[in-house]
C-alpha cells in the first residue's frame, strides 16, 4: 500500500469518527424526547394516584413532558407487554411489582417474561390491603367475616383475577378456612365503587386508594394487612393480630424499564425518583392516605422482588390458581 493510500484511508476513518462522534452523544443524552410513565390499570386506583404525584416534578427533572398512560388489562400484563415490546428508551413501566412478580406464577402463557425482560429502577411506596365490607355486612372482625363466609355467600371484589390483592385474599382463605366468591374487575377503583354500591360484600384492595372510603363510612374496615397497625384507623386491627399469625401482604408501587434503558438512564431515574419521593409534599399526600414512601435502588429492587416471587408462588401453587 502506497504512503498516500495510507494517508487517505487513515484521514477517511477519522472523518468517520467524527461523524459517529457527535451520533453517540446524542444517542447518550437521554431523554430527548416525551417520557411515558405506563400505568396498567385504571384511573384512581393505587398506581395511577402515584403516577400523577410524581409526574410533573419528575418532568422538571428530566426538562422533557412526562405522560400519564393508563393500559388497563389482563391483570397490568397488556401495559407490562407494551413496556417489554417498546423499542424507544422513553416508556417505563409504574404499576404493582407485587402482581408483576405474581404473574409468571399465576398465567400459564404471558408474551413476556417479567423476571427477565424488565430491569429494576425504584421502588416508590408501599401501602398495606385493607380488608373491608359494604356496612351492611354483619361482622366487625375477621373471625366474625370466616365465620359469616360459611354460612352465607359473600363476593369478595378483586383488581383481576391473580393479582395481588387476589393472591392475599387467598392466603386468608388458606389459613382462616373461610369461602368466599371472588369477583374480577379491571382495575382497584371499581373494585371499590362496586363493594361501595353493595354489588360486593367483601373487598381487599391497597389503602392508598381505599383508606377515604373507610374514613367516610362508605366501607367498613375489618383489618389491614400490615404487622402493625396503621396510625391512620388506629383502631383497626391487623390480619396477624386475628389469628393469621405473621401475615403481611399489599400494593408496592415501583418503577422498571425494558432492557434496552441505557444503564446511565435507569441510574439518573432512580436518583430523581427517590429525590421526588422524599419531598416533604409527596411524603406527606401519601402518608395521610395510608401509604408508605419505601425506596429501593435497582440493585436492592431486583433481590426483593425475587423473595416476593417465591413467596408468592407458593400460595399461588396451594390455591390451584392458573389463567391461561
Amino acid at each position: 500500500m502506497s504512503i498516500n493510500r495510507r494517508h487517505f484511508l487513515t484521514a477517511a476513518g477519522a472523518a468517520a469518527l467524527g461523524v459517529a462522534a457527535p451520533a453517540l452523544r446524542a444517542e447518550a443524552a437521554w431523554p430527548n424526547r416525551n417520557v411515558r410513565l405506563l400505568v396498567p390499570y385504571t384511573a384512581g386506583g393505587s398506581s395511577d394516584i402515584i403516577a400523577r404525584l410524581v409526574s410533573q416534578p419528575l418532568a422538571e427533572a428530566l426538562k422533557q413532558t412526562v405522560i400519564v398512560d393508563n393500559r388497563p388489562g389482563a391483570n397490568g400484563n397488556l401495559g407490562a407487554a407494551m413496556v417489554v415490546q417498546s423499542d424507544d428508551k422513553h416508556t417505563l413501566l409504574l404499576c404493582d411489582l407485587g402482581a408483576l412478580v405474581i404473574s409468571p406464577s399465576v398465567y400459564t402463557k404471558l408474551n413476556f417474561d417479567p423476571n427477565k425482560d424488565l430491569r429494576g429502577v425504584s421502588m416508590l411506596a408501599y401501602s398495606p390491603h385493607i380488608l373491608a365490607v359494604h356496612p351492611s355486612v354483619p361482622a366487625n372482625t375477621l373471625p366474625e367475616l370466616v365465620a359469616l363466609s360459611k354460612k352465607e355467600r359473600l363476593n369478595f371484589a378483586v383488581t383481576a383475577m391473580g393479582s395481588a390483592p387476589h393472591v392475599a385474599g387467598v392466603a386468608v382463605e388458606q389459613a382462616t378456612g373461610a369461602k368466599w366468591e371472588y369477583v374480577p374487575y379491571k382495575g382497584g377503583s371499581q373494585a371499590v365503587t362496586d363493594t361501595i354500591g353493595g354489588q360486593t360484600q367483601i373487598i381487599m384492595n391497597g389503602m392508598l386508594a381505599t383508606l377515604p372510603y373507610v374514613q367516610s363510612g362508605k366501607l367498613k374496615a375489618i383489618a389491614v394487612s400490615k404487622r402493625s397497625r396503621m396510625p391512620q384507623i388506629p383502631n383497626v386491627p391487623t390480619i396477624a393480630e386475628q389469628g393469621v399469625t405473621d401475615f403481611e401482604s399489599g400494593t408496592w408501587q415501583g418503577v422498571v424499564a425494558p432492557l434496552n434503558m441505557p444503564a446511565d438512564a435507569v441510574a439518573r431515574l432512580s436518583k430523581e425518583l427517590a429525590r421526588i419521593m422524599s419531598l416533604p409534599d409527596i411524603k406527606s399526600k401519601l402518608n395521610e392516605q395510608g401509604a408508605e414512601v419505601n425506596i429501593m435502588a435497582p440493585e436492592q429492587l431486583d433481590p426483593f422482588l425475587a423473595s416476593e416471587r417465591k413467596r408468592w408462588a407458593q400460595v399461588v401453587e396451594k390455591g390451584n390458581i392458573r389463567l391461561d
